[in-house]
């Protein structure tokens, strides 16, 4: 089924026809709510939610909510949602394994469990009434996920969208191996290392690894400044491995919203889009990468508390477009009166 407004709204409606009125109540929030803005990455214990939890869902709520998911993403974002979220009981049961090792101290595993890693630790927010209102939003947000839905008129948008993963690779338990944001990682490698050392030298900024994306949730939404390498320096192979990097960020969505971000790509050109990296060119060292046009922003970041480059952050922003900006404003400003 195409993917469009109407289909957004009745799979939306269909969801909420499976809750129980208590249930709805969490749900549903005003539109003006700060709620619908705010947004974070931290896991449960650290940040609170709006909503209701994944966990609270009966299994007809989760098989609407499936459908919602699979009609805004494309196959590998629909797939890497649940992934991570697999990866949030996984992370749990590593290092439950590392405390029956004696690795982690009594007041060490307190605080952990304390943090709420969880599969059902994930809220559905909705803001608005799909039913009834011509601007809503969706969120489902958790421990290194962010997803939000804003719908304005005819129009729909899908930024901020942060997806994370800790470990970015399970090294233990029959998981081993698993790795939610493998290309992400491995095409930002491919890239940064088929430069020659002057373009290398150019795309690669001074400093420490950042410990985090730089516009998380407390920080400035947008960079202004362009910084590393432009793609016209590039040769046409080298902007292949680009797009290659950049469309792993915008196919996670669904192919109708991922092709209007191609062709914004296209109309502007790879010219115009920088890339810079900081960190190692090797892995499981701390690195770091963005990726910068005047349309969008891409964010990379994998350093972990150990600083084993193993804990991915990464987020894909339009420009002036953060939870519908853009297009609620022109929504207004054509039914004012």
């Amino acid at each position: 089924m195409a993917q469009s407004v109407p289909m957004l709204r009745s799979k939306t409606l269909s969801l909420l026809e499976t809750l129980d009125p208590s249930q709805k109540e969490l749900v549903l929030q005003p539109f003006a709510d700060s709620s619908r803005t705010e947004w974070t990455n931290l896991p449960l214990g650290l940040a609170a939610r709006k909503g209701l939890a994944y966990g609270e869902f009966s299994e007809k709520s989760k098989i609407a909510f499936h459908q919602i998911l699979s009609g805004i993403f494309s196959s590998q974002g629909y797939l890497k949602t649940f992934a991570i979220m697999q990866v949030d009981d996984i992370l749990h049961e590593l290092f439950e394994i590392q405390y029956s090792r004696g690795q982690i101290p009594d007041n060490a595993i307190q605080m952990i469990r304390g943090l709420d890693w969880d599969y059902g630790n994930y809220y559905l927010l909705i803001s608005g009434d799909p039913e009834k209102d011509e601007m809503w939003g969706l969120k489902f947000e958790g421990h290194h996920i962010s997803i939000n839905l804003t719908v304005a008129g005819d129009e729909f948008t899908m930024t901020p969208l942060f997806f994370g993963s800790d470990p970015a690779v399970v090294e233990d338990t029959q998981y081993a191996g698993l790795r939610p944001l493998s290309k992400e990682e491995d095409y930002g490698f491919w890239f940064v290392n088929s430069l020659n050392e002057t373009q290398k030298a150019k795309a690669t900024l001074a400093g420490d690894v950042p410990g985090d994306i730089i516009t998380s949730p407390d920080r400035p939404q947008w960079l202004e400044d362009f910084q590393g390498i432009k793609g016209s320096e590039l040769t046409e192979s080298q902007q292949t491995l680009l797009h290659y990097l950049i469309e792993e960020y915008i196919g996670n969505l669904d192919k109708e919203k991922a092709e209007e971000h191609l062709a914004t790509l296209h109309t502007r050109g790879m010219d115009e889009v920088y890339f810079a990296w900081i960190g190692s060119y090797e892995p499981m060292k701390p690195h770091y990468y963005v990726i910068h046009s005047p349309d969008f922003l891409i964010e990379y970041d994998n350093v972990g508390f150990l600083d084993n480059a193993n804990h991915i952050h990464t987020v894909f922003r339009k420009k002036g477009n953060d939870f519908g900006e853009d297009i609620l404003k022109k929504h207004r400003m054509a039914h004012e009166h």
